[in-house]
């Protein structure tokens, strides 16, 4: 038989399971319809039979029942009355919404950007790493998924680098200031009209505090609320977000500010702990900056409804509390030490968070279908493979923690993303490096800047934290979402996504 029958009879062994994937994907698309509209189905026999049996009605049956209606008037009254009060109660106590009405990434100047060449140069010349550390250090560059454009600061470009108090302090300035110009400009925003300023910093926290050095700077009012949250590492983002919308419960017609960034200058280590080498090469400078509202007129121009956090903390385990911890080494020198269990327990912490965040999002469809696996599981006693919720029915974009290469990777697995949905991360790590906790911002910044944003679509942030910290903010779409003001992807988005190696 020719070469061309050969590859007709392959093509037809393979047709029948080709038809079996198409009718399985058409039966489970099937059966989330179904599931997830059962109460519209349900009610439209009803509704049916109602018209139906109105329409036979004379008008003597009619008359009846308006006589009968008069005659209960008192009744109609008392019901309107509790209905009017409950309604009223409900709309005083509901949750107030919050908007998201812009936000700014800063963008560091190129003379500070850390090709790899340099990077290691540096790190040579610096004479504190032995030879096998300058070689961990190179391996860690290499297979880590940054490019050649990351920022460090201006005190890591000298040789020995000018780490001291004045430097660091210049190195958060330049960020946070930076991303607040952006801010102040694409919102016109005045800054006495702040009400409430969230700074977090995880690393470097002086005294007068971050908050206090933005106070000054743009001489916000002196009634602020302002709060500066240290060490909560690189999910720090998503609590500043959080406090911040609880005191917008409290305190109506008013704005909040939220800067995260992190500081690199005074928090480099110059040791040979191999498990404190790879924060060395991930980290690189980066911040953002973001203005909430309760005002229900910035509705017509914010960006963005908050609609769900929630935060998951696994410090009660002595593992997880370790698994980031900031130490002196053998000689004395500090740094931040990651466990080789990090994974393993950042996986626990995702299913914790995932499992309350879960009942919050998921269509009934796909919670029946976990709900029945839980039960087959626990009583009766079967080998059942636990089901994966499909978070891809919740959600349109997925704003992953630029942690690392491996952090994306595990999460595209477990939550058995495609790569399109990981793509706002790859390309984040790519271009920013790990910008701790403003990262998910530069992520959804880039997902905006190639107008993927559709009015309606649902945003899923999600980070990781020393402590060990897992959380979750979950934003709606108030309309098409175009890039912020002077965008951090304004000059290099026609670039991405670049293929990695």
């Amino acid at each position: 038989m020719d070469s061309g029958g050969q590859i007709r009879i392959h093509q037809a062994g393979r047709l029948p399971d080709f038809l079996q994937s198409v009718k399985l994907k058409y039966v489970k698309l099937g059966y989330h319809y179904v599931i997830s509209n059962l109460l519209t189905l349900c009610f439209v026999p009803l509704i049916i039979a109602t018209s139906i049996e109105a329409s036979q009605m004379n008008p003597d049956d009619l008359r009846q029942l308006w006589l009968h209606l008069q005659y209960n008037l008192v009744s109609i009254v008392i019901c309107s009355t509790f209905l009017v009060c409950g309604l009223t109660v409900y709309i005083m106590t509901r949750p107030r919404p919050v908007y998201l009405v812009d936000y700014a990434c800063f963008r560091a100047p190129d003379h500070l950007r850390a090709p790899f060449c340099n990077f290691m140069l540096h790190c040579r010349l610096t004479g504190d790493f032995d030879e096998s550390s300058l070689e961990f250090q190179r391996k860690i560059l290499e297979r880590s998924g940054l490019g050649e454009d990351t920022y460090v600061p201006e005190a890591m470009h000298h040789v020995p680098p000018k780490i001291s108090m004045a430097a660091a302090r210049e190195e958060a300035e330049l960020v946070m200031f930076g991303a607040l110009d952006n801010l102040f400009a694409s919102t016109n925003l005045n800054a006495k009209d702040i009400g409430i300023l969230v700074v977090n910093c995880s690393l470097f926290n002086p005294t007068p505090s971050l908050s206090a050095m933005i106070v000054n700077k743009y001489k916000l009012r002196g009634n602020i609320r302002s709060f500066n949250l240290g060490g909560m590492g690189c999910s720090a983002g998503v609590i500043a977000v959080d406090l911040a919308k609880d005191l917008l419960q409290v305190h109506r017609n008013t704005y909040a500010v939220v800067v995260s960034t992190e500081n690199i200058t005074q928090n480099r280590y110059f040791g040979n702990n191999k498990s404190m080498l790879i924060p060395n090469c991930l980290f690189r400078v980066g911040g953002s900056a973001v203005l909430l509202s309760n005002k229900s007129g910035e509705k017509k121009r914010a960006k963005y409804k908050l609609v769900h956090v929630v935060r998951t903390h696994r410090g009660a385990v002595d593992k997880a509390f370790r698994c980031v911890f900031q130490e002196q080494d053998d000689t004395g020198k500090t740094g931040v030490s990651l466990s080789k269990d990090l994974m393993a327990i950042a996986g626990e912490a995702l299913k914790s968070n995932i499992t309350t965040l879960g009942p919050l999002v998921l269509p009934i469809s796909e919670q029946l279908l976990f709900f029945s696996t839980l039960v087959g599981k626990k009583l009766f006693k079967k080998k059942v493979k636990p089901y994966i919720p499909d978070f891809k029915l919740a959600f349109d974009h997925f704003c992953i923690h630029a942690g690392g290469r491996a952090v994306i990777d595990e999460l595209e697995k477990n939550l058995q993303l495609l790569p399109e949905h990981v793509e706002a991360a790859r390309m984040t790590l790519h271009r920013f490096g790990n910008t701790s906790s403003s990262s998910i911002w530069y992520e959804l910044a880039y997902i905006e800047a190639k107008r993927r944003m559709r009015k309606g679509n649902r945003v899923w942030q999600i980070a990781f934290g020393s402590g060990f910290k897992c959380n979750s903010a979950v934003w709606e779409a108030l309309r098409n979402v175009k890039p912020s003001y002077k965008s951090a992807w304004e000059d290099c988005i026609d670039k991405y996504p670049v293929k990695l190696a």
